[in-house]
């Protein structure tokens, strides 16, 4: 009797055992046809993501809109500009990012006019170059205003003239300030450049846009370029040196011991310092 249940345990585990492969075998066979197809679309998505052309495209698109020369002079590509600006939807604005794009166009502006001010009187071709590329940095502010629909409040504002009456100041007072030696000329554009990344700083944190901080990040990235150029050649002509009155000390050394920025720009800069910005005096 025990041997016969032996033997019918023996027999049990062997059924069990074969009746178990039968059933590994069949679920092996049912998931064949699946996994073929999921690797067949993992590797088309890997070449998908590896091709350079579509990388290319993807950078274009979103951030090049910046042409930089060898002396560090940042303009803005109109073209690329609004090309970039076509693959991103506008969505309503706060009040907030309203004012702010209203200030950043006469703050461009003024840097624009200062500039080729200076230029008249020292003739010095870094004053023309950079008057150059800021006139490109508040058309491509005018272009996120038209976007929007809001009021330009630099139509028919000649050279030198301003709405915000604040900027309308701070064009006389550094005018004036330029107008005393080279040295102090050079001091003012490295002073409005300092003053310009800190100002559109501050208005990126206060913007969850995309079109919007992609151009202040790259009007950020102009203005340090601006500035290594304007402390250099303040060095090189007069053998002066800056002091940073609106970046902290730290960040400002970084920006200038860094080389010029041909990428995307990045966010630099440290907390906005008190400053001569919307609606306050020049103190």
């Amino acid at each position: 009797m025990r041997s016969r249940s032996c033997l019918q345990t023996i027999m049990n585990k062997q059924l069990f055992i074969l009746v178990s492969f039968f059933l590994i075998l069949l679920a092996a066979c049912s998931n064949t046809a699946p996994v073929a197809e999921s690797a067949g679309t993992e590797t088309e998505s890997l070449t998908a993501v590896s091709s350079p052309t579509a990388i290319a495209i993807t950078e274009t698109s979103t951030s090049d809109v910046m042409v930089v020369d060898e002396a560090g002079n940042t303009a803005v590509d109109p073209t690329a500009l609004d090309n970039a600006l076509a693959e991103i939807n506008a969505t309503g604005l706060t009040a907030d990012e309203q004012d702010n794009l209203i200030y950043m166009r006469e703050e461009e502006k003024l840097a624009h006019d200062v500039y080729m001010t200076l230029y008249t009187q020292w003739n010095l071709p870094i004053f023309q170059n950079i008057a150059n590329s800021e006139a490109t940095h508040t058309e491509a502010i005018r272009t996120l205003l038209l976007r929007y629909g809001l009021e330009d409040p630099a139509v028919n504002q000649g050279l030198g003239s301003f709405t915000n009456e604040t900027l309308q100041a701070l064009y006389e007072q550094l005018v004036a300030a330029g107008s005393q030696s080279l040295a102090d000329a050079l001091t003012v554009g490295a002073t409005i450049e300092d003053l310009d990344i800190v100002d559109l700083q501050d208005s990126l944190a206060q913007t969850d846009k995309a079109d919007i901080s992609l151009v202040y990040e790259n009007l950020m990235k102009g203005s340090r370029n601006h500035l290594r150029a304007f402390t250099n050649t303040l060095q090189q002509q007069t053998g002066g040196t800056y002091q940073p009155q609106y970046l902290d000390q730290a960040t400002y050394e970084a920006i200038i011991a860094s080389e010029v920025e041909r990428g995307r720009g990045q966010g630099q800069g440290g907390p906005p310092a008190d400053r001569p910005g919307k609606g306050q005096g020049n103190g």
